[in-house]
């Protein structure tokens, strides 16, 4: 595990960030010697999260399929 001084990190966050994200998590260290640990959060997309499709179909096309299928 990569450990940075609190002035490294401060320097260079943009690096770090990217080594944290690499490694799977850094530490930070201050001179009073309390430590902090920097991990990237993975973000979870739902199932349902899907791309919606075109099918050029109008409005009143729409309503008049829906209108059909309740008539049966």
């Amino acid at each position: 595990m990569i450990t940075y001084t609190y002035s490294e990190a401060r320097q260079n966050l943009s690096s770090l960030l990217d080594n944290a994200k690499k490694e799977g998590e850094i530490m930070i260290r201050r001179k009073d010697g309390s430590t902090f640990m920097v991990r990237p959060i993975n973000s979870v997309k739902s199932p349902l999260d899907v791309a919606g499709v075109d099918v050029k179909i109008s409005s009143d096309e729409i309503v008049s399929s829906i209108r059909e299928i309740r008539e049966r």
